[in-house]
């Protein structure tokens, strides 16, 4: 389900937009009335609705997230909305066998990342702007699995919160959207790679993730892209630095 005028007019840029919850932003903001910017990877194939362009940059490096900033500004004239999706998810791994250099590869894509992305789109945001960044049911609550995943989720809420105090008096939004598991093909290859650990099918992890929850289903992407587009939206003009969970009631 799509709501065609929501968003027309705004101009976006979504970083993480080449694949997996961003790709799916695009298409929706796209259907939505949008135009915009999706920034990924060097190498990225793109598959863009019309009135949208690709910029590759590794949200890492912030000499790329300038420049790509500054092609969205070009492209669009004005910036009214940033979906910040570019993640990563590391493998399990126990306390004892925690890998600083992927903790530090984490903490650069996922905080870095949006820090970065904050820090250069934020001058070009005026008011009625509005930032939403993918957090994670994780952005408040531990995983004994997962820590370096956890330490940066949490650390995206401090900044999506400090964000909007800081840019609130110039009117500008900025608010997280916190999913649970998803469906998408990442999450069912991270679910397949663990069966030797957990003793699960793909289908039965999927299944016990439903069976936590109220709805009995786990988020679809769609859900986590129809709550990004209400934060984005002047339906959600009174609404910053808030957390959003969609994680179909997770108990």
């Amino acid at each position: 389900m799509t709501v065609p005028a929501l968003l027309t007019g705004r101009r976006v840029l979504v970083t993480g937009g080449g694949r997996g919850i961003g790709a799916s932003t695009v298409d929706a903001f796209a259907a939505m009335g949008a135009t915009g910017v999706a920034v990924d990877l060097p190498g990225t194939t793109w598959s863009l609705p019309d009135g949208w362009v690709g910029a590759e940059a590794d949200v890492t490096d912030e000499e790329q997230v300038a420049a790509a900033v500054a092609r969205a500004a070009e492209h669009l004239g004005e910036i009214d909305a940033v979906v910040a999706a570019a993640g990563i998810v590391p493998s399990w791994q126990a306390p004892e066998e925690l890998d600083l250099d992927d903790l530090d590869r984490v903490l650069a894509v996922n905080v870095r990342g949006v820090a970065a992305t904050l820090k250069h789109v934020s001058p070009r945001l005026g008011a009625g702007a509005s930032v939403v960044v993918v957090g994670s049911l994780n952005s408040w609550r531990g995983d004994s699995h997962i820590w370096s995943y956890v330490a940066s989720k949490h650390a995206v809420l401090g900044l999506v919160r400090s964000a909007a105090a800081a840019l609130g008096p110039r009117g500008v939004r900025v608010n997280c959207v916190a999913p649970g598991p998803v469906a998408t093909d990442a999450l069912l290859g991270r679910m397949a790679s663990r069966t030797d650990l957990t003793s699960h099918t793909t289908d039965q992890a999927l299944a016990a993730a439903a069976g936590q929850t109220a709805l009995g289903r786990i988020a679809t992407t769609a859900d986590v892209v129809h709550a990004l587009a209400f934060l984005t939206s002047d339906l959600a003009a009174g609404i910053t630095g808030q957390i959003l969970p969609v994680d179909g009631g997770l108990l």
